[in-house]
């Protein structure tokens, strides 16, 4: 049987995100040696053990928890449900000691998808790299796709279909930068259709193409469309017109919303002046 360590090299190699528990401190009696370790995937398998019982039960929901927070913690915990300590959670154990777990997420810091390889998302996908985000580059055009470079997962498909057959993760971040304005209405009304739920997704547009994009949008879906994560024209305003500096404001623009930075200025006009004018009609 593997051990935990062989087993977390096989599952980042797999890129599939997991918690890794382990036990650091114990105070009074109860069935946790310090240093035990539990690993922990967001389907809620797990390998190794720190303690068993309701202990276990409770850091695997809570692991499961900070698989979807993409977050480290550490959490003490009393084991006695007659009890209260006030920097403990209790847990339903009559043991009477307290244990601290830390719970370490391990994986990439959030999955973007970049919908077209051309100039742009070229340029985003450097930037992005270092920065420990798992990029998932998808275009149609097998000549472009196959000169990009940095993407982890490079995908030669057509746009809107690739939602329809493989969806996107809850939570990750999506950039649509597709060589036709029709694709890019594709790809972010496949997101609406389907009810997905991304944390952001940003159309590289103009304004004509943004008004163009809201009224065919609010036809399709009615009026009361949630466009809450919707990012157009997509970056802060930095300035700048060359693939490098939209590059660096489509980043600056993911890393303030990852971090949730509040207070700068978004090149964002939808959900604001074009769709209260869009709402109102």
């Amino acid at each position: 049987m593997k051990g935990i360590y062989e087993k977390i090299v096989e599952y980042k190699a797999k890129n599939i995100d997991m918690v890794l528990v382990t036990a650091v401190e114990k105070t009074g009696e109860g069935p946790v040696e310090i240093g035990k370790k539990m690993l922990v995937l967001e389907t809620g398998e797990s390998f190794g053990t720190v303690g068993g019982g309701a202990l276990e039960f409770f850091a695997i929901e809570k692991s499961k928890e900070l698989i979807r927070k993409r977050v480290h913690l550490t959490e003490k915990y009393l084991l006695d449900k007659g009890k209260v300590v006030v920097d403990a959670k209790t847990l339903p154990m009559v043991c009477g000691g307290t244990v601290t777990l830390f719970y370490e997420f391990l994986g990439v810091r959030n999955f973007i998808y970049i919908f077209g390889a051309g100039h742009v998302g070229q340029a985003l996908a450097k930037v992005l790299k270092p920065l420990n985000f798992y990029i998932t580059v998808i275009d149609e055009r097998k000549e472009v796709i196959d000169s990009f470079q940095e993407g982890d997962l490079k995908i030669h498909h057509h746009f809107a279909p690739y939602i329809e057959e493989f969806g996107i993760k809850e939570g990750s971040y999506v950039v649509v930068c597709t060589p036709s304005h029709t694709y890019d209405y594709h790809v972010i009304n496949k997101i609406l259709e389907l009810k997905l739920k991304p944390r952001y997704i940003g159309m590289l547009c103009s304004p004509e193409k943004l008004k163009d994009y809201l009224e065919k949008t609010y036809e399709k879906f009615g009026k009361n469309v949630n466009l809450s994560n919707f990012y157009s024209p997509i970056g802060l305003d930095l300035g700048g017109g060359s693939p490098e500096d939209i590059a660096i404001s489509i980043a600056s623009e993911i890393l303030a919303i990852y971090h949730d930075k509040k207070g700068h200025k978004h090149m964002r006009e939808a959900n604001h002046e074009h769709y209260i004018y869009w709402k109102n009609q």
